[in-house]
């Protein structure tokens, strides 16, 4: 039976004209690689080679099917090269860091599909403030991290966006608004406010700073979004939150838009001052395939 070892040799011969020099290419003894070329013929059914002063020289058919064995060898070469590249990502550890919303929402899908990809790689996920975030990739602590509105210079794969909103209890003036019509920041930052921050120094404060305002009013600071909620719900103010975080149950809540509208992007950005490894690349490619 034919195997590589045999189509090995059959391309030596060709490159050497000479058995004796063929064997010593491929690692067989003479007498093997004689008996190897005379089984790939008898199988064939076709003399590849004629024997002409010494020299082992192809025939017709012979330059044929040494082309056709070269390409296979080659195309064999060339499927190691790549498995021998791909094993660089089969194993390894990313080290992730987040904050908590993104964490429980965007990322879960995410990691579930680069473990499908790559069982062997371990993404160990850290769950801190924004600021963390920027503080442990600096300090190498981390090989990637959730960054929200990434400037462009930075080396990031982009999760998802949402819009901030405004919620107000349902009797509110402004509850009596169309959708259409939303609400502008500095209407917003003029009324009794409950200030929720979700962990992130991304917040209504910032956003009004950003844009040249200051909520006026701020009754309650809370960090988790759930309670602004509740406190809205009372009548204790109005609040600015992603809409990724409004819950199911609305009752006692009139959710409105910002005109014109604040998006907030989620990236996954790299370590900076070192290249990143091969698992992480392979986590940055499959997110520039979604």
């Amino acid at each position: 039976m034919m195997n590589l070892m045999h189509w090995r040799m059959v391309v030596a011969v060709a490159d050497t004209g000479n058995i004796t020099r063929a064997a010593e290419r491929v690692g067989m003894t003479q007498s093997a690689a004689s008996q190897a070329l005379a089984l790939i013929e008898q199988t064939l059914g076709v003399q590849l080679f004629s024997r002409e002063n010494r020299q082992t020289l192809p025939t017709a058919v012979g330059l044929s099917v040494i082309e056709q064995a070269r390409s296979m060898l080659g195309a064999l070469e060339s499927i190691r090269s790549t498995v021998d590249a791909a094993k660089g990502v089969q194993r390894g550890t990313i080290r992730l860091a987040s904050f908590p919303m993104v964490l429980a929402t965007f990322l879960p899908p995410l990691l579930r599909e680069f473990n499908r990809l790559y069982p062997g790689i371990e993404v160990v996920a850290l769950e801190v403030s924004d600021d963390e975030v920027d503080s442990l990739l600096t300090a190498g602590l981390v090989d990637v991290g959730v960054v929200l509105n990434p400037p462009p210079e930075r080396n990031a794969g982009r999760l998802g966006c949402d819009a901030w909103m405004a919620v107000v209890p349902t009797g509110h003036d402004l509850a009596r608004r169309s959708t259409e019509e939303g609400v502008t920041l500095a209407e917003l930052a003029q009324q009794p406010f409950v200030l929720a921050t979700g962990g992130c120094s991304t917040n209504a404060r910032s956003l009004a700073r950003d844009a040249g305002l200051q909520l006026d009013d701020v009754r309650v600071e809370v960090r988790e979004w759930n309670s602004a909620f509740t406190l809205v719900r009372e009548n204790i103010g109005v609040t600015l939150v992603p809409e990724m975080t409004l819950p199911k149950q609305l009752q006692g809540l009139r959710v409105m838009p910002l005109k014109p509208r604040i998006d907030r992007e989620f990236a996954l950005v790299v370590a900076p001052g070192k290249p990143p490894s091969a698992a992480v690349e392979a986590l940055l490619a499959m997110l520039a395939t979604r």
